[in-house]
């Protein structure tokens, strides 16, 4: 035998309610709708399904068992539309997001724990890719957002690009490095260590080849290549080596780690930072809360950012 689900809920709400009236108001239907549907049920199954002259109604057993079935059913319903309710406001949802890894793990990480104290209800998938990666992904709807270094004009067609942080590199060197205790510093004095290249595929990599070129190394002395941040972080502490990195991920962990900036000016690449979406697409509320609170946490930065680097001095890089 089939029973209507809809015939469950209307059932429920009554037995909930303990009257018809109050029932048909809980779902939006009319008294007279929902007095038929108990009388349609009670044919159907061929048993009474409430105590007769009781007020408030009040079910017999078969009816109080169907109801539980109509209860579940109902709260399944709630359910659903508390979800569409979150979900369009943001409150609720998955986001899939990704990035350049020097950058997802000096900054975007951190403020994914931030967002997630304020939002529980939204589910956060962070993953590492560089730029082309990130625009496949993007494309074919495996990521919502991207986090990543890129010109303003070089944003590819069918895709949004919202700046967040200016770049500037540095030449970075743990705290107690022979390059700091000299008097007068010049690019010529780089030539002297061992290099850290940045991970294949970086924009980093193309950075620290042009800052080389710069003060007339045909050569790079690589020492150590391919690492993640933390063990760039690492592998810098312990050496005498050079890597070149955004000041931005220096300055967040300038409190946690011995590493600081060589002071000289370097050349500096002609991009931002920023958050790559694809045109067009509806945008996922959960997803945009989520780029409002990183753009906002970078404009804070910037301000910290601004402020540090006005109390240092860079060198001229006197060649």
């Amino acid at each position: 035998m089939k029973i209507d689900e809809k015939h469950l809920i209307q059932l429920a709400a009554v037995v909930e309610t303990g009257s018809v009236t109050a029932a048909a108001e809980l779902l939006g239907l009319s008294q007279p709708a929902v007095s038929r549907t108990l009388s349609v049920l009670e044919k159907r199954v061929g048993e009474a399904l409430f105590k007769p002259s009781r007020r408030p109604l009040e079910a017999t057993p078969l009816g109080q068992q169907l109801a539980e079935h109509g209860r579940v059913i109902l709260e399944a319903s709630r359910r659903a539309s508390e979800t569409i309710t979150g979900f369009r406001s943001g409150a609720v949802g998955t986001v899939r997001i990704a990035g350049v890894p020097f950058f997802m793990d000096a900054f975007i990480s951190r403020m994914i724990g931030e967002f997630q104290t304020r939002q529980p209800g939204i589910r956060i998938d962070q993953s590492y890719a560089n730029l082309p990666d990130l625009e496949k992904d993007i494309a074919s709807n495996r990521l919502d957002l991207a986090i990543c270094p890129l010109g303003l004009v070089d944003a590819g067609k069918g895709f949004t690009f919202t700046p967040i942080l200016n770049a500037r590199n540095i030449v970075a060197c743990r705290t107690n490095h022979p390059l700091l205790k000299k008097r007068r510093l010049s690019t010529h004095d780089l030539v002297d260590f061992p290099w850290i290249a940045p991970l294949p595929g970086s924009p980093l990599l193309a950075d620290m080849h042009a800052i080389l070129l710069s003060i007339g190394m045909n050569e790079i002395n690589i020492r150590y290549s391919g690492g993640s941040l933390l063990s760039v972080f690492n592998y810098l502490e312990e050496t005498d080596g050079l890597a070149v990195l955004p000041h931005s991920v220096v300055f967040a962990h300038r409190r946690d780690r011995r590493i600081t900036a060589v002071p000289l000016e370097v050349p500096q690449p002609n991009r931002s930072l920023g958050i790559l979406r694809l045109s067009g697409r509806p945008r996922i509320p959960a997803a945009e809360k989520l780029a409002n609170h990183i753009t906002a946490r970078f404009d804070d930065l910037r301000q910290l950012i601004k402020r540090h680097e006005n109390t240092v001095i860079w060198g001229a890089g006197d060649t």
